[in-house]
Parts: structure tokens; sequence; C-alpha cells
């Protein structure tokens, strides 16, 4: 079964870090362009980072350049987003994504995304 689970969300404070991990199963997170996506209530689904597989690079919305890194474990077949100095409006669901489309879609277009997603993972940063 082609599928995503994702594990990690939670309550912080301001200026902690936390690490999403999204495992896949039915697939390899190294032979598909992967994403991160991030969606508050009454706004559209906006790309947080995404690994392309065409050329392995990596893109972070400007909002969240210096402080997320994403990667991906081949072994472990999980995709992860390190998330470090967290603000009040990094707040949203959370969702893990592989675009099974090639050449994969960008990262500001997860509407494109034709593949399979998490189930999405609440995330909560308090001021």
């Amino acid at each position: 079964q082609v599928q995503l689970v994702e594990s990690g969300g939670g309550l912080v404070q301001s200026g902690d870090s936390l690490t999403l991990s999204c495992r896949a199963s039915g697939f390899h997170v190294d032979s598909y362009g992967i994403g991160w996506f991030r969606q508050i209530p009454g706004k559209e689904r906006e790309g947080v980072s995404c690994i392309s597989d065409r050329d392995g690079s990596t893109y972070y919305a400007d909002s969240v350049k210096g402080r997320f890194i994403i990667s991906r474990d081949y072994h472990k077949n999980t995709m992860y987003l390190q998330m470090n100095s967290l603000q009040p409006n990094d707040t949203g669901v959370y969702y893990c994504a592989a675009d099974f489309s090639y050449p994969d879609h960008a990262c500001t277009a997860p509407g494109e995304w034709s593949g399979v997603w998490g189930q999405g993972t609440q995330v909560t940063v308090s001021s």
C-alpha cells in the first residue's frame, strides 16, 4: 500500500525546535520529488520545503530559510523536516507529500502534485 505516515507535531514555545517525520511505504522516498507543506485555516496550502527529483535541489520558503532543514533517509525510507527557532506564524497543519510525476512539480504549486500525501500533523507555536 502506497502511503505516508507523519509524526512529530505538537505544541511548543517560540524559539523551540521540532522535527517532523514522514515514513513512506509502497515506494522509496529517494525516487521521487518530496516536500513539506503547511496549511492554516482559511488559507491555501503552501510549500514549505521540497527536494526536487530532477536535480536533487532543495527549495525553502522565504519565511523558513535558515531555520528549517529538509532531509530523507534511504534506509529508513523516511523524510524529515527539522524546524528550528520556531515562531508563532509557523503554526499550522503540516503535510508531507511525494510527487509521482516526472518532472516533478514546483514546491510552490502543491495543487499540481500527483502522488501521495500524509495525513497531516498539527504544529502549534505559542509566543
